[in-house]
Parts: structure tokens; C-alpha cells; sequence
């Protein structure tokens, strides 16, 4: 079966931008509604400071620090279920605009697996990680094969399916919010020795979830192809633009590798509310554990 555009979904952050593992000893920050969690009792306290623009330090750094790659391995397990996820949405809205090129495919499913691009989600992100001493990581899931000709209403259809990744990363921050607040009541409950690390563990990869969400979600809507926020933008162009700008996204990702490092001041700006977002989402959990 012949594929026609794809939709994918990309991951990139500077590692230093993205918060680590909460603070389980320092006293929460001063104001009226604050007080800090027992100690003995494992409860979470106040997290380094959120996030504020994509980064990509320099000079490169040829050794992986040991905080970059906890960092890397906690947020792992949620970025490739959100990238999963993002793609799912894709696919499923796609079906439901008349299009079953994905679902022939087997791409409304969860599993990794049928995502998972050898060089995108592995190769590249690996010699990044590894290059730039842990301080970048970038990727992306395989894009979602589709035909907008199929669509029953082709403009409509092609905005709704180019719009249904960046908005399931969207909700999905909020849930990574309501689940952190869950985890962060637990440990503040009667749990054993044993679990309290599990679960603690747990709670830093759930808050950096919110992160990687947002995150998510404002790079994917970027204008530059092949971004979702290029199947949207097109649309505001005269025809002729639109032809010319729709072409760029035929060279792949050399566009978008030299638009990161050309435009990266940009880009940190495009990226900085939506940290800010996280970083209001992080303390209304932290607020609710603490009066938990």
C-alpha cells in the first residue's frame, strides 16, 4: 500500500532544562499555604526551578554527566508513551475522517513497537545524548502514514488529524498533573521502607511527565516542516507560498535540524510558555501534596 503524508511527532530538549528528581529534604518554598512534608514518611518536596526554554548548550560536552542521564532515564518512560500516544491520536482521528491508511497499518495501538523508527527514536537521539555529553536529546516516533485524499472533507480533515497529536499531548500534561498529585499524596500516607523509593521514583517520572507534554506539544506546533504545526500553517499562505512551503518538508528533517540551530533563540521563546505552564502545573501539585 502506498503511504502518503506522514504525521510525526518530535522530542527535543536541552536535558538541563528539564527538571530532575525533587528535593525530598529542602523546605518548600516560603508563603502562607506552605509547610513541609514529614521526612520520615518519604513525602516529596520542592522542585528545582521549572524549565524556561529549549537549550542547546555549547560548547558540546563529550562525557555524559551521571545527573544528565538520571534525568534522561526518569523521563524516558513518559516521553515514549506520549510520543505513542501522539501518534495513536493521528491515526484514530484520521480514521475517523474517512482515511484507513493508518489503521491498515496497525498504528491505533499503544504498542512501542509499531512506533518506534530505528533511526529517529534510537539511533539519532543515542548520538546525540552521547555527543553533547547528556546535555541534548532528540528524536522522534515514526510518522503516521495517511491519505488526505481520503478525508471526506479534505481541509478539515487534514487540520483535525495534523491537530490531534499536539492536543492529546495537552490533556495528557494535565493528567501526568492529577497523577502526580495522587503519587504525592501516597507518600505522604503510612507506606512501607521498601516502596518509598518505588514511589518516589514514580512521582519524578509522572512531574516530569507534565514537561514532557507541554513540551510535546508547543515543538510539534512549530511552522516548520514536516511539524504538525506545518500542516496547519500551510493553510494561511497564498497557494503558490503554500507549494513552495509544503516542498520544504519533502527534505525531511534537514530543514528542521537547521532551523534548531539557526533559530534556536526563537525557538527557546516559542518553548518558554509552555514550560511556564508546567512550571504553574508543578506547583499546584506541590501545593495539594503539601496540604495533603
Amino acid at each position: 500500500m502506498l503511504a502518503g503524508p506522514g504525521h510525526v511527532s518530535i522530542a527535543a530538549a536541552g536535558l538541563a532544562g528539564v527538571p530532575g528528581r525533587a528535593s525530598l529534604t529542602a523546605p518548600p518554598p516560603a508563603g502562607p499555604s506552605s509547610r513541609p512534608l514529614p521526612r520520615d514518611r518519604g513525602g516529596p518536596g520542592p522542585s528545582p526551578d521549572p524549565p524556561v526554554a529549549l537549550r542547546f548548550p555549547a560548547p558540546v560536552r563529550p562525557r555524559v554527566e551521571p545527573g544528565a542521564l538520571q534525568q534522561f532515564a526518569l523521563a524516558f518512560p513518559a516521553l515514549l508513551f506520549s510520543l505513542v500516544a501522539h501518534e495513536v491520536a493521528h491515526a484514530w482521528v484520521a480514521l475517523q475522517q474517512g482515511d484507513t491508511t493508518a489503521r491498515d497499518l496497525g498504528r491505533i495501538t499503544l504498542n512501542p513497537a509499531k512506533h518506534i523508527d530505528p533511526v529517529m527514536t534510537v539511533l539519532v537521539p543515542a548520538l546525540l545524548f552521547v555527543s553533547t555529553g547528556g546535555a541534548v536529546w532528540f528524536g522522534g516516533a515514526k510518522p503516521v502514514p495517511v491519505q488526505p485524499r481520503n478525508y471526506r472533507h479534505y481541509k478539515r480533515g487534514d487540520i483535525l488529524v495534523s491537530l490531534a497529536g499536539v492536543t492529546t499531548n495537552f490533556v495528557l500534561a494535565f493528567v501526568f498533573a492529577i497523577l502526580a498529585a495522587l503519587v504525592g499524596l501516597a507518600l505522604r500516607g503510612d507506606i512501607g521502607g521498601g516502596a518509598v523509593e518505588w514511589v518516589r521514583t514514580l512521582f519524578d517520572m509522572v512531574r516530569i511527565g507534565i514537561y514532557v507534554n507541554l513540551g510535546l506539544c508547543a515543538f510539534n506546533l512549530l511552522p516548520i516542516p514536516p511539524l504538525d504545526g506545518s500542516h496547519v500553517f500551510k493553510y494561511l499562505l497564498p497557494p503558490a507560498w503554500a507549494q513552495q512551503y509544503v516542498a520544504l518538508g519533502r527534505m525531511g528533517f534537514v530543514v528542521l535540524l537547521l532551523a534548531l540551530w539557526v533559530a534556536r533563540p526563537l525557538i527557546a521563546l516559542w518553548m518558554a510558555p509552555a514550560f511556564a505552564l508546567g512550571g504553574w502545573l508543578e506547583r499546584i501539585v506541590m501545593s495539594v501534596v503539601m496540604r495533603g
